[in-house]
């Protein structure tokens, strides 16, 4: 059973590099269209100077990947390393075919397929590289709008399409894509990049210790069931969405039995990041 917990992640990340990979040469390239992020930024690259979209978008990902394993989590990491290269595999074994010439299809299929991969990836555990790296890493240590900075980030990789290749349908067709995509994530994810976690447990020490070791600040509420009158503690922490399958991982070994309420979080005021 632990093997297969082992595997079972790092198998869900090829299968999810192979939707985004499907999405990628089937959908969004053959139109010349873009993807969010880094991917982006490859394929803008690829697109003026001929260059192999999948080698770029790895090449891209390498120092963004080496910055991430300094700060974040080992298996977060770990994962999107598997994600990253199987994700330049399949770019180079996937044959870039044209489903249709429907520009219009191809930007809402293909980042439908690329939203489903992605979010594949972070529900357990890890992501598909690029800005999910830096967003996590940014929202350990600042309270700062994510979501608009992506919004920012893709504008003017879209643009760069739209002025240097003189395409503004691309570039707007692009934003359709991205937009699909971030909707996917949305919707089967969770839509805020901050979540707080209430958990009630038997077993405080231990999985408040774990906690602490994110790290996390961690605040112990005392709490009594109505029903039973049993005294247990409420462990409260406010986490990020792209931690969200290790903090479950975490719970699930310490303890099996606890309740666990996610609760997604707009704004948090003060000290987020606690050492």
């Amino acid at each position: 059973m632990k093997r297969i917990a082992q595997i079972g992640p790092i198998f869900l990340m090829i299968i999810s590099a192979a939707a985004v990979g499907c999405g990628f040469q089937l959908l969004l390239i053959p139109e010349k269209l873009l993807s969010s992020g880094v991917s982006g930024v490859a394929m803008v690259i690829g697109y003026l100077s001929g260059w192999n979209i999948g080698w770029l978008y790895f090449a891209l990902n390498v120092p963004i990947l080496l910055w991430g394993y300094r700060i974040l989590g080992k298996r977060f990491i770990g994962l999107s390393i598997v994600t990253v290269i199987s994700t330049a595999f399949f770019l180079q074994v996937i044959p870039e075919i044209k489903l249709t010439n429907d520009r219009l299809l191809a930007s809402v299929f293909g980042g439908v397929l690329v939203g489903l991969g992605t979010t594949t990836t972070l529900r357990y555990g890890g992501s598909t590289g690029g800005f999910d790296i830096i967003a996590s890493i940014i929202t350990r240590y600042r309270n700062l709008p994510i979501g608009i900075l992506t919004i920012l980030l893709n504008t003017v990789v879209v643009a760069a399409l739209g002025f240097l290749k003189n395409d503004w349908n691309a570039a707007l067709y692009s934003m359709l894509s991205i937009y699909l995509t971030g909707k996917i994530i949305d919707a089967v994810h969770t839509p805020h990049h901050k979540v707080t976690a209430l958990i009630v447990t038997n077993h405080t020490q231990e999985l408040a210790s774990r906690l602490l070791k994110l790290p996390r600040g961690v605040t112990i509420i005392k709490t009594r069931g109505a029903f039973t009158s049993e005294e247990r503690d409420m462990l409260m922490t406010v986490t990020t969405r792209y931690e969200l399958a290790e903090l479950r991982k975490m719970i699930s070994e310490v303890d099996k039995k606890a309740f666990v309420n996610i609760v997604q979080t707009v704004e948090v005021i003060g000290d987020f990041r606690k050492r």
